[in-house]
Order: structure tokens, then sequence, then C-alpha cells
């Protein structure tokens, strides 16, 4: 590699990488204005691909189209940064620009070619795309767990290198843990961030999916949700030490007694069904509650 180049990647993109707060902005203009003009080339836009760490993987098609109809009056303002590759070029920056480019009917777009490591290349596609382009929750999890892992940082660290809470990077990690088939829903907007926030928080594969059910066929809203899972582990909780009483004492209490401990546990029972609750609530809580019981029954059957 030429001093120009290694110049021009080297010490100073480093110093930005270890900086307290990491921007792409920064980053890139560091790249670009230490690039002599001589070195900005056109390359063939059937040479690029893609950068294989890039977290995007749907492109938004009226903003490509938006900028495509840019490209054809105005052409490519700024260049991509791409690296050599074994046959042809590997998109470090600047994918939507190519993607635009290539709806225009362009051939070539101007680009600097420079050397980077595959954790350089990563930490630039994911920090482009964090902060210039809306990822969706999915894709924005994702990124800031190989930030994460990339980096070798804690949570609280990432957060304050990238501007953002502690508690916002948790809260998108979480995400993460949810099954695939709800990820799916997430990110094809059927299920909104608040709501996979809240299912994120619950480890019941079960009572996920069937929270997911109510939210898509009875449009329960967050605040149903979270109050519906507090009233199911409260009657769950109240049955379970109803159950370990019996089959602790059953065969030691007389009937008379046996009888006033099932009364009581009847008792707080109804003194939690009682809790204010909406019907709309009531009426899934039932529905939650009964699909657990034809299931266990089934079990027991079997």
């Amino acid at each position: 590699m030429d001093t120009t180049k290694r110049r021009a990647l080297g010490k100073g993109l480093e110093e930005l990488f270890n900086n307290e707060q990491l921007d792409f902005n920064k980053i890139e203009e560091k790249i670009i204005d230490s690039t002599p003009k001589e070195e900005i080339v056109d390359v063939n836009l059937s040479e690029l691909r893609s950068n294989p760490y890039q977290p995007r993987k749907v492109f938004d098609e009226d903003k490509l189209n938006e900028l495509a109809s840019s490209i054809k009056e105005h052409g490519v303002f700024q260049p991509i940064i791409v690296k050599k590759s074994i046959k042809g070029y590997e998109i470090i920056a600047g994918e939507r620009r190519v993607k635009a480019s290539q709806l225009a009917g362009l051939e070539t777009i101007p680009a600097i070619i420079r050397e980077f490591t595959d954790s350089e290349m990563m930490e630039i596609a994911l920090l482009e795309n964090l902060q210039r382009e809306n990822l969706n929750s999915i894709e924005e999890a994702t990124a800031y767990k190989k930030l994460l892992d990339s980096l070798n940082v804690t949570q609280e660290e990432l957060a304050k290198r990238l501007g953002k809470s502690r508690s916002h990077i948790t809260n998108m990690l979480g995400l993460l843990n949810l099954p695939d088939e709800v990820k799916g829903l997430i990110n094809e907007d059927k299920i909104s961030m608040s709501h996979a926030r809240v299912l994120s928080k619950i480890d019941d594969k079960e009572k996920i999916d069937e929270f997911v059910d109510l939210i898509l066929n009875e449009n329960l809203n967050v605040r149903q949700i979270e109050e519906l899972d507090m009233a199911i582990n409260k009657e769950e909780k109240i049955r379970k030490k109803a159950n370990d009483i019996l089959d602790t004492y059953q065969n030691q209490l007389e009937p008379r007694v046996y009888q006033l401990a099932k009364n009581e546990i009847k008792k707080k029972e109804e003194a939690a069904k009682k809790e204010e609750s909406t019907p709309k609530l009531e009426a899934a809580k039932n529905t939650v509650v009964k699909k657990k019981i034809v299931k266990r029954r089934k079990v027991e059957e079997n």
C-alpha cells in the first residue's frame, strides 16, 4: 500500500475511532479531506459489491427514487468510499448513492479507494447506518451488538460514544432475544417498538405468542399488554401457592380445616379478579388464561 493511502486512513482515522464519541460524519470527512482530487476516481458500478457488514437489509424505494432523480439532475456530489477486493471493489460507505446511481442509469460513480481491516469495514458501515439512516429496530439492535463485540466496550461506554442513553441500548439489545417470527413482524412494522420492548421482557415464548396474537387481532395497546401480563402473573402465583398448600397439607388436614384453606384461597383469587380492568382487557385476559387451561388439560390427558 502506498504511503499516501496509508496516511489518509492511518493514524488520523484510528484516532477518530478511539475518540470518546464516535461520529461517522467526522470519519468520512477525514478520509475525503485528506484525499487529493487526483485520487478520486470513477469506478464502474458493475464492479461494486455491498459491504458484507452492511446492517441494512431493506432500502426505502421512495427515498432511493428521490435520490436517483437528484443524481440524474445534479450528479453524485460526494464520492463513495471503497476497498479493492479480488474482484472489483467492496463498498465501505455510500451504498445508497450506489443504488440510486444504478436507478439513475449511470455506469460509473466517483470513489475513494482505501485499505480497511474487516473491523474498520464493519464499524464504518454500522456507524453510517446508525447515524444517517432510519434502520428498523432489529437492524439497529444488531448494529449495536456488532459494535459491542467489535469495539470490546460495555453498553454504558457504547451509549456514551454514540450519544445514546444506556437504557436505549439495553432495550434495543433485548429485542434480539425475541423469537424470529416476532422479529419478522417488527421488521414488517406490524408490531411497534413499544410493543416489542414489552414482549422482550417476557421469558415465556408461549405467552409471547399469545400476546402477539392479541396485539395483531385485538389491537391491544402497550399499557393493556403490560396490565395483562401483570394480571396473569399474579393469578398464576396465586394458583401455584394454592396448589402448593393443598399438595402439602391435604392428607394432614381435617376436612373442616382443609375447606377453610380452600375458602381463603378462593377469596384471594376473587380479590385479584376485582382489580380495575377494562372489558377489553378482561376479555383478552380470559382468552389467554383459557388457552393455558385448555393446553394444560391436553397435556394432563396425554
